[in-house]
Parts: C-alpha cells; sequence; structure tokens
C-alpha cells in the first residue's frame, strides 16, 4: 500500500507540474487574445494541446493507482476520492500529510486555471460580439436606402446609396 501512496503522489506532482505549465499558457493567451494576434494564439493553443495530452496521460496513470488503492483497501473505485485517502491514511502522518499538501497544491493551481479561462471565456465573447456589430455595421451601409428619383412613368428610377464600387470585398 505504501509504494501505491508514493506512487500516487508522485503522479499528483507530476500532475502539477503540467497544469502550472497549462496555466502559464492560459495567461500568455490572455494579452494574445485582447491583441487578436490569432497566429500567436494558434501557437499557444498547439502547445496547450500538447500539455493537455500529457495531463490526460497522468490522468490515466492516476485512475490506475486509485483502482489498485480501491482493489487492496476493499472500497468501491467510483466513491474513493483522494479526501477519502487521505483520511485512510489517518495513522499514517507523514503519507497522510504528504498527500494533502500534493492535493492542496493541486486544487489552488486548478482553481487559478479556472479563473484564468473564465477570464479568457469573456474576452473572446466581447471579440465576438465586436466582429459581429463590425459586420452588422458593414451589411447596413451596403443596404442603405434608395434615392427618390422618378422616372416619366411614375416609377423609382433611384440608386442606393453606398453601393457600387468601393463596397466590402470579402475576397481581398
Amino acid at each position: 500500500m505504501a509504494s501505491l501512496i508514493e506512487n500516487l503522489i508522485s503522479i499528483l506532482e507530476r500532475e502539477i507540474v503540467e497544469y502550472e505549465a497549462l496555466l502559464g499558457l492560459s495567461k500568455k493567451k490572455t494579452p494574445v487574445i485582447v491583441a487578436g494576434d490569432l497566429k500567436q494564439l494558434e501557437q499557444i493553443t498547439d502547445e496547450e494541446q500538447l500539455v493537455a495530452s500529457r495531463i490526460t496521460n497522468l490522468d490515466n496513470q492516476r485512475m490506475a493507482v486509485i483502482k489498485d488503492i480501491a482493489n487492496v483497501t476493499n472500497k468501491d473505485v467510483e466513491s474513493l476520492k483522494l479526501a477519502n485517502i487521505i483520511e485512510m491514511l489517518a495513522n499514517r502522518p507523514q503519507e497522510s500529510g504528504k498527500l494533502a499538501e500534493v492535493h492542496d497544491k493541486l486544487k489552488i493551481v486548478l482553481g487559478s486555471m479556472q479563473q484564468v479561462n473564465e477570464q479568457n471565456k469573456e474576452l473572446i465573447a466581447h471579440s465576438l460580439e465586436m466582429i459581429e456589430f463590425d459586420m452588422n455595421l458593414l451589411q447596413a451601409m451596403k443596404a442603405a436606402p434608395e434615392t427618390a428619383n422618378y422616372n416619366k412613368g411614375a416609377y423609382s428610377a433611384g440608386d442606393v446609396i453606398g453601393t457600387g464600387p468601393g463596397g466590402f470585398d470579402a475576397k481581398s
């Protein structure tokens, strides 16, 4: 059981390192979103994908160790959480203390990540609103009213204001 706990602590410590790297990338992404630098945003997103892949691998390892701990302790793997494992180790203060410390660090990093990601989400939503506003403005300028010119038969011969050369060209 002691080696399982040590293995779990080791995996959690590596997860913390990866989540801190992901947090750093998320923080790096904030000014890039504000600047609208899509090329830099794509590079950061690619780096995030690599880190996320490593985190997924570590998560799988962590779940395997927790499954082994559940088998050894005869507990249900679905209900076995880190807090439960810490409680089970009450008679081993050194291991439970180390596991509790790693658990707390992980919670802090994940909380920070959630906060930064929420901020980035809001920035992206605002950017999309501005793009939509600009597109609506361009469309409104293009669909301006006609002039009130009529021919001899009382038919409208007016031109639409704002059309013609110099309009928005999506191909450029």
